[in-house]
């Protein structure tokens, strides 16, 4: 349009400018921004506010300096901060902005639980919410009990008790049970191994899907519930619900944890049936299965016949069962690729202390 001499309006910029967000092209956001300049838009507050979001994207540094540069910040362009601060893991300078806002919306309130819940910061999300809707009598949205209970999950009975709470805040005010809030109180109510709440709230949604019936097997196989996990795999094919990765890696990791060798056999051919390729998490079940079964030869000739190959978590496994099961031949036949793979430039520190009770000097 510029070679064509064609004038560029403020409705142009803005297409122009989402486009470029979802590219995340950094050079074509500076170049519209010089444009925006020269054009004189900078009092646009919808421009300023759609390229802020295109650089909080791209690249978070040239979204502060406008930020601090910008004379008008509307409760949006405060919000897209927060949620960049949230990105970057720093929730303590979300929460200085959070308490700068002249005005906040339920959205600045959402940013702010989220920017603590998806760092670890469970506790302070959630006496956010409690402050959100009791102090300030505000309505969370459906995306910001998601992100409350989705905390809860990670704190053990206390995130039970406060989970089930918002259930029942749930239930008092009329939420619809959707697919998106219905399968994150399954989520909440499987991992903290409460699986009878969890089936209750399955049973109760209008709409499911793979991931409700996973986030259901999952929890009960990592809390012992094996008959219940590979029952539900079984109800749910009958359903005619495709499993997908994630689902294959559930019941194959309850199949470790009971020991059902056969059953993991089963189960790992019926990926490539469903038209999957395995991936390392289901070769790592596997290698975890025969391992802990003393099935030695067979763990090993899973790594041999993986497509990628094999990490370190992998083969810290496989060395691992070597000891318990006493088989140092065996681990001598792999310990040269091992140490090989712990050398600094392969990353390797993170898991050392999984294969280092099997060293040369160990075997030897």
């Amino acid at each position: 349009m510029h070679r064509e001499s064609i004038p560029v309006d403020s409705f142009t910029v803005l297409y122009t400018l989402t486009a470029c967000t979802h590219l995340h092209n950094l050079p074509a956001l500076r170049h519209l921004h010089a444009q925006i300049l020269k054009l004189g838009y900078t009092s646009n507050v919808y421009i300023m506010s759609s390229l802020l979001n295109g650089y909080s994207n791209a690249c978070f540094s040239d979204a502060h300096v406008l930020f601090d540069e910008m004379p008008d910040r509307t409760t949006v362009t405060w919000n897209t901060m927060i949620s960049g601060f949230s990105r970057l893991r720093n929730a303590t300078k979300a929460r200085s902005l959070f308490d700068e806002m002249p005005t906040r919306n339920t959205a600045s309130w959402s940013a702010m639980i989220a920017a603590y819940v998806n760092n670890g910061r469970q506790k302070q999300g959630h006496a956010i919410f409690r402050k959100m809707v009791t102090d300030e009598k505000l309505k969370p949205d459906e995306f910001t009990l998601c992100t409350v209970l989705g905390g809860c999950t990670r704190m053990g009975m206390i995130g039970f008790v406060l989970g089930k709470s918002i259930h029942g805040f749930i239930t008092r005010n009329q939420y619809e049970l959707n697919v998106e809030l219905g399968t994150t109180l399954v989520d909440m109510y499987a991992k903290c191994g409460f699986l009878k709440a969890a089936t209750m709230v399955f049973d109760m949604m209008q709409e499911t899907n793979v991931i409700s019936w996973t986030a259901l097997i999952c929890g009960a196989g990592q809390h012992g519930y094996i008959k219940e996990a590979r029952a539900l795999f079984d109800r749910m094919q009958k359903e005619g619900v495709k499993p997908n990765e994630l689902t294959f890696t559930s019941i194959l990791s309850a199949c470790v944890h009971a020991g059902l060798v056969e059953e993991g056999r089963v189960y790992f051919k019926l990926i490539e049936e469903y038209g999957l390729k395995p991936n390392v998490h289901h070769y790592g079940c596997m290698v975890d299965l025969f391992g802990k079964a003393g099935e030695l030869e067979n763990a090993y000739e899973v790594i041999v016949r993986m497509q990628a190959e094999a990490n370190m978590n992998i083969w810290g496994s496989f060395l691992n069962s070597c000891k318990v099961q006493g088989d140092f031949k065996m681990a001598e036949r792999v310990i040269e690729r091992v140490v090989e793979m712990l050398r600094p430039e392969k990353d390797g520190d993170a898991v050392m202390f999984d294969v280092q009770p099997i060293n040369r000097d160990d075997i030897r």
